[in-house]
């Protein structure tokens, strides 16, 4: 009885370790909770994070830089000194040096201040790029789900399109026993049987890899169980193209950064014009030396006030003056270049959603109408009146209107999701 027993709990182990997928928990997931559990593991976020810590530790760097520093040097040292007229023979000194030094940069012309205000700028420029990560993950989250949405309809589709075909089939073959229909009326509704089964499996594969690219940019494992919450519906955009327009300019993250580029650009042509400018720097000494470790004797001490002046450097510093303010042009055109671009994803991305709108309206009339005109069709064909090939067209027109639906649908979410990116909507 034991040893049955321990046989029982053996098999039932070695079930649950081949079969663990047939007890994986299914995740349920709404968008809003697919957006933010891809914030959480997003590597590209978390990459955005650490360069915006390093872009801190810059800035307090650039800081620091105006500050006091003091360093201390140890050295040890034995050498022999030649022969001399007072020495006749080799002299051997060992000496033992303790050196504290003090330096303060009291005027630098203005290149420390705006080497912290540059990293500042960097700084900024480090934070929006967090915010345009954030912002093409949620475009990107937002595509997927509502890919997955689409293929989920496509496969209802096509499954109905294949019960429409087997019902037809069956129907086809009791006329065919009756001596009703030719031959060839049951191979046409086989051919167009198997062509609906074979969209039907490329659904369903459709289906599975669109559930694997939601899982990865998600950060789950890709063979996870997902179950979506959301309809595949659409909402009405709350925005004209005007207030479209007008809050990209505000909002995106692109347009801060490029004036903060600019603004760091400026900055490098005062850098480098801070070569024609004197320096003055403050040292400040203590030494202490002695021929016996650790070397505390023998007291001295220097303060020094340093000012430097570049009087003459062949033309260096002009130089990098010149290549500093091409370089505010070079940034101002690509900022320019940038609006434009951005101005022109708003409105391209705006007429495709209204467009997609227009199309779910029309192509709905169109599923009512082809779903009626089926009816029709199989009515008229079980009493004789319609061809095979006239049922047949029904089906698929009904097929193809509903594909088109679903089309539009997607069209309209995803170039919703592009138009929220495009005017920089923040990502709560």
């Amino acid at each position: 009885m034991r040893q049955r027993f321990l046989l029982l709990i053996v098999a039932f182990v070695a079930a649950i370790a081949l079969n663990q997928t047939a007890f994986a928990a299914t995740v349920e997931l709404s968008l809003d909770e697919s957006i933010s559990l891809a914030l959480k593991n997003n590597y590209d976020i978390k990459y955005a994070n650490s360069s915006r810590e390093k872009y801190y530790w810059a800035f307090k760097e650039a800081q620091k830089n105006k500050g006091l520093s003091v360093s201390y040097t140890h050295s040890d040292k034995r050498y022999n000194t030649p022969p001399t007229y007072y020495l006749p023979t080799y002299t051997w000194t060992t000496d033992f040096d303790n050196n504290f030094t003090l330096s303060l940069p009291i005027y630098s012309g203005g290149e420390l201040e705006d080497k912290v205000e540059q990293a500042n700028l960097d700084l900024k420029v480090a934070d929006l790029d967090i915010d345009l990560a954030k912002q093409q993950l949620r475009e990107t989250v937002i595509t997927d789900y509502f890919t997955v949405l689409e293929y989920r309809e496509e496969v209802k589709v096509d499954q109905e399109t294949v019960n429409n075909y087997v019902d037809h089939l069956n129907l086809v073959n009791q006329k065919f026993a009756l001596g009703l229909v030719a031959k060839t009326d049951i191979l046409s509704s086989q051919v167009d049987l198997a062509k609906a089964q074979d969209s039907l499996i490329k659904a369903q594969n459709n289906y599975n890899n669109a559930i694997a690219t939601l899982n990865n940019d998600l950060g789950l494992p890709h063979d996870t169980e997902i179950t979506l919450k959301d309809d595949f519906t659409r909402q009405i955009y709350p925005l004209t193209l005007e207030e479209c327009t007008k809050k990209a300019l505000e909002q995106r993250p692109e347009m801060a950064q490029y004036a903060a580029k600019r603004a760091s650009a400026q900055y490098d042509v005062r850098i480098a014009k801070s070569g024609y400018l004197p320096t003055v720097d403050l040292t400040a000494e203590q030494d202490w030396y002695d021929t016996h470790l650790v070397g505390t004797k023998n007291s001295n001490w220097l303060v020094k006030l340093t000012t430097s002046l570049n009087v003459f450097d062949s033309g260096v510093t002009n130089a990098k003056v010149q290549q500093a303010k091409h370089n505010v042009d070079m940034v101002s055109a690509k900022e320019s270049q940038e609006r434009n671009s951005i101005l022109l994803d708003v409105r391209q991305y705006y007429l495709s959603m209204n467009e997609a709108e227009k199309r779910i309206g029309t192509n709905q009339v169109s599923v009512n109408q082809a779903e009626e005109n089926l009816m029709i069709e199989k009515a008229k064909y079980q009493v004789g009146v319609a061809t095979n090939l006239d049922l047949l067209d029904a089906v698929l027109s009904l097929d193809s209107a509903k594909k088109d639906y679903i089309q539009a649908v997607y069209d309209y979410n995803t170039y919703r999701a592009k138009l929220d990116e495009a005017i920089g909507l923040a990502v709560k």
